[in-house]
């Protein structure tokens, strides 16, 4: 298994041929005030599996400040990875859509990826004060 793409951003869609579109990644989010809400944002994920992987796979993503609480509930899902035998690997696209997101103090944020209950990889999302 390779993460491909994990990537907090402005936007991303997955199309019916299965091409991902990933808009504005970022890693900061300056805000005048807290507490604050950022109106939108999405987390875009491609993870590549091999030929042995194929089946059913577990994804967990966890959004935590540092004190370890979550600012969303725990997204949890499962997908089916199926691909022609004359392939090498397959790969499955993502997207989680946050709107609304509360944001109660500057500083750290992790976004955490677990597949099939194994820790995968973490994106820091920062907020800064706006001077």
């Amino acid at each position: 298994m390779n993460i491909e793409v994990f990537s907090l951003c402005d936007a991303a869609t997955v199309d019916v041929a299965g091409k991902l579109s990933v808009l504005g990644a970022f890693d900061t989010i300056w805000m005048a005030n807290m507490p604050a809400v950022y109106p939108q944002c999405s987390i875009a994920l491609r993870i590549r599996f091999q030929n042995m992987e194929r089946g059913e796979h577990r994804v967990s993503v966890n959004f935590v400040d540092l004190d370890g609480k979550h600012l969303i509930p725990t997204a949890d899902g499962k997908i089916n990875i199926n691909f022609p035998d004359d392939q090498r690997s397959g790969s499955a696209n993502l997207v989680l859509n946050l709107q609304m997101l509360k944001l109660d103090n500057y500083g750290e944020y992790s976004i955490d990826l677990a597949v099939d209950g194994r820790n995968e990889a973490s994106l820091p999302l920062f907020i800064r004060e706006k001077r």
